[in-house]
């Protein structure tokens, strides 16, 4: 086996795909680094629910993880009653919001869950994200989500991981379940 050299520099890792378990894993991520107290943002682009278990969880960790929810909820699904303007605006508030976080040196690990799909729903372009990495700080990694990734995003990217749906009990008609979705 070879010898292994340690990496200083922040990385980009990337969870994306239809099945479960993207933002598990990123909060999984960040909880470990929050448990070597490491500071870690995480900035939700389009969930907006203060509810949710993994926002609940993260309070206990803080001050190492800090959840900033700038989504404003799903875009055109889920009784959504918000013009898309208000989603357009909310997106790019995010992102340069994240951006401020990825850029100051201040977290080890900046989390930027449903990123992926803001571009998806053309709130915001690829081509922003990119400038969002390219300014991060050298120590800092990037953890992105989302169904689908982008070439571009995969090439300068240091881990992608696909998530892929073989079954899922949405498939079924079922709500999605406290503590196991959300």
């Amino acid at each position: 086996m070879q010898n292994k050299k340690s990496i200083r520099r922040g990385l980009i890792i990337v969870y994306y795909g239809d099945g479960k378990g993207k933002t598990e894993a990123a909060f999984g991520l960040g909880m470990r680094a929050a448990g070597h107290h490491f500071k870690v943002g995480v900035v939700q682009f389009i969930k907006s629910n203060s509810h949710s278990g993994e926002v609940r969880a993260t309070k206990m960790l803080s001050p190492y993880m800090e959840v900033y929810l700038k989504g404003i909820g799903f875009v055109g699904i889920m009784n959504d009653r918000r013009d898309r303007d208000e989603h357009v605006s909310a997106a790019v508030e995010a992102l340069a919001f994240a951006k401020r976080l990825a850029s100051s040196g201040d977290y080890y690990v900046v989390i930027l869950d449903e990123l992926l799909n803001a571009i998806d729903w053309n709130l915001i372009k690829v081509e922003q994200v990119m400038d969002l990495l390219k300014a991060k700080n050298e120590r800092t990694s990037i953890v992105l989500t989302g169904v689908r990734a982008y070439p571009e995003i995969i090439e300068i990217s240091d881990i992608v991981t696909e998530m892929k749906k073989v079954k899922h009990i949405y498939d079924l008609g079922y709500l999605a379940k406290l503590g196991i979705d959300f």
